[in-house]
Order: C-alpha cells, then sequence, then structure tokens
C-alpha cells in the first residue's frame, strides 16, 4: 500500500488508517509507546530485527503522520525520546478491539491444531 492513499480523501477510512500503520514495525512501536516514552536505542532492544535504519524510518513517517513526537535533549550526546502524540493514542485505543480479535483468532488457531 502506498503512503498517498492515506491522504487521499476518496478511499475507506479504514484503507486511510492501514496505510498510515502498514509494514512490520509500526504497530510494535505504537505498542511500545503506549507505555511512555521511550528513546530510539530502548525501542531497538525490545524489537530484535528492527534495524537502526528501519527504525528511524518508521518514527519519521509516525511523525510525520502526527502520532509520534520526537524530543530532543540539548544534551552531549543529543538524547532524543519518543512518546505518542494524543493522535497516536486515539490510533493505539481505536486498533485495541482489532488485538483483542488478534488474539481470539490466535487462540482458535492454537485449539483446532492437533496435539503433538
Amino acid at each position: 500500500m502506498t503512503r498517498s492513499r492515506a491522504e487521499d480523501p476518496n478511499v475507506c477510512g479504514v484503507t486511510a488508517a492501514v496505510a498510515v500503520i502498514d509494514g512490520k514495525w509500526k504497530t510494535s512501536l505504537l505498542w511500545l509507546l503506549e507505555s511512555g516514552p521511550h528513546r530510539p536505542g530502548e525501542l531497538r532492544r525490545r524489537l530484535p530485527g528492527l534495524s537502526e535504519k528501519v527504525l528511524t524510518h518508521a518514527l519519521r513517517e509516525m511523525e510525520s503522520d502526527g502520532l509520534v513526537h520526537r524530543e530532543v535533549h540539548d544534551v552531549l550526546p543529543l538524547k532524543t525520546v519518543y512518546s505518542l502524540t494524543p493522535f497516536g493514542r486515539d490510533l493505539s485505543e481505536a486498533l485495541a478491539p482489532l488485538s483483542h480479535w488478534g488474539h481470539r483468532r490466535l487462540e482458535r488457531l492454537a485449539r483446532s491444531r492437533p496435539a503433538s
């Protein structure tokens, strides 16, 4: 899905929302940032497999979409902290029912698998 879909007024609202969280890491980043502000290094440690380049790109897109706030503290070395904006919290709350549905789906799949 292209990022321009997130800004197209002629698409379904769900499509516009999914365009904003599209990608492997954004929902995980939202989930981590729900608990409070985090530094980029903390986020990378909590998400093994996430490269610094991909983290930076995802956070920049999320900042551009108004989901996260980037605060740079003027100390040496520079200290950067990311937190959810009120708009990002709204999205996180909107995704909660979808998360619950996903957990129910996983439980259902686990029950339907034959015991080994």
